[in-house]
């Protein structure tokens, strides 16, 4: 099999609301187990493809928070979900890239032809867990132990000194950015699988309790549980199913050589790696930027979609925040980002995210997002990220 001719595609999916699954009902979720949550959602993403278990051949898992209470996950779901593959059936983690790099262990398994069909999927249950757990082993020392971690500079920090140097550098306010979040909210109120469905006004964003200066309570997420499956496998396979699916026409990566905010002097609002990993996605593709209908950009606070935005081409540096005040990133804009309403509104269970970001823009491109479905999309960008964006992994998906 052909490595650099063989295109994947999307014929299978589901995912649960993101939102805490502690909160719900016991009758909804009687334990709240990983392996229960994730199992129904598995079996109806195989029913969406109308495949058995039986023709699953890989199944790539993300790797869960430190709170799960299952070790050997990937091989325990295995035996669970009753299936016997010749691929590779293994967990991968990367903070905030994890979901992006399961589906492209996944994509990778069918190119080289070691499955027809393989799975990428995922739960998260952290607010089951042990919150301080969650808090220093998930969040605190992901930055450099000995530089960082200390000093207590999580991720959000990351972010606030990033909108910090962005408004200074551009005279930007910070009610202009905060608009991100209200934006996002428009787009997931008509979500079923979002965390947040409410409006938000600009006064209420901007009054919200600090969580790091200058980003309040409803410009950082919020923390989130979720589960999702997809399927995939090749174009031509798709095809012959006579099944509803999307392609994926370009891949790109790129990873700058710092960890986090890094140790050395560097841009903390260029993110060069977004630019150099969707580039190399669209030249794949055949595509230029102004061919692409919708964006799903891995984005955790407000400033995260600004500078994204800025760095991959759709909008000039410092004018991004115009654009969102003109209406362009929202629902009847030309440019519309996040139209799940993203980390901050659909929710932000870290390592899915990417799974949920390919999700929205397959429903997207088949016409299934009801009221805040645009208008015949015929192809999407994702993006994830890893720290700072030091790391991107960017995919183009089509319609066939």
């Amino acid at each position: 099999m052909n490595v650099t001719t063989t295109r994947v595609a999307i014929i299978g999916a589901h995912a649960s609301p993101v939102g805490r699954f502690s909160s719900r009902t016991a009758e909804e979720i009687p334990d709240c187990l990983e392996q229960d949550i994730l199992a129904d959602v598995a079996s109806l993403a195989l029913k969406d493809a109308d495949i058995a278990p039986s023709e699953i051949d890989a199944a790539i898992f993300t790797q869960n928070p430190p709170t799960t209470r299952q070790l050997g996950f990937a091989t325990f779901m295995q035996a669970y979900l009753g299936l016997t593959c010749r691929g590779l059936v293994t967990e991968v983690g990367q903070l905030g890239i994890t979901g992006g790099v399961a589906f492209d262990v996944a994509a990778a398994q069918v190119q080289l032809g070691h499955a027809q069909y393989a799975l990428a999927l995922g739960v998260v249950n952290q607010s089951a867990g042990d919150p301080n757990m969650a808090l220093d082993n998930g969040i605190r020392a992901v930055g450099d132990v000995n530089f960082q971690a200390p000093f207590a500079v999580p991720p959000v920090g990351w972010y606030a000194f990033d909108c910090a140097r962005y408004m200074q550098e551009h005279g930007v306010e910070r009610s202009d950015i905060a608009r991100v979040a209200i934006k996002s909210r428009l787009f997931s109120r008509h979500n079923f699988l979002a965390q947040f469905t409410s409006d938000l006004s600009l006064n209420e964003v901007l009054t919200a309790r600090t969580i790091a200066e200058p980003l309040g309570l409803f410009e950082v997420p919020a923390r989130a549980d979720g589960a999702i499956c997809l399927v995939v496998t090749t174009e031509e396979t798709a095809r012959k199913s006579n099944k509803p699916y999307v392609i994926v026409s370009g891949r790109g990566f790129f990873h700058e050589g710092y960890h986090q905010i890094g140790m050395q002097p560097q841009s903390m609002t260029e993110f060069k790696s977004a630019f150099c990993a969707t580039s190399e996605a669209l030249k794949q593709s055949g595509k230029v930027l102004d061919e692409i209908d919708i964006f799903e950009l891995y984005a955790p606070c407000t400033i995260t979609e600004i500078l994204v935005s800025e760095a991959i081409g759709l909008f000039p540096s410092g004018q991004a925040c115009e654009a969102l005040l003109a209406g362009r990133t929202g629902p009847d804009g030309d440019r519309p980002i996040n139209t799940s309403g993203g980390c901050l509104a659909r929710g932000h269970p870290p390592q899915l995210t990417g799974l949920y970001g390919l999700f929205e823009i397959r429903e997207q491109l088949l016409g299934r997002c009801g009221k805040r479905q645009i208008l015949n999309p015929t192809s999407g960008l994702h993006t994830c990220e890893l720290g700072n964006y030091n790391a991107t992994l960017a995919h183009v998906l089509e319609l066939p």
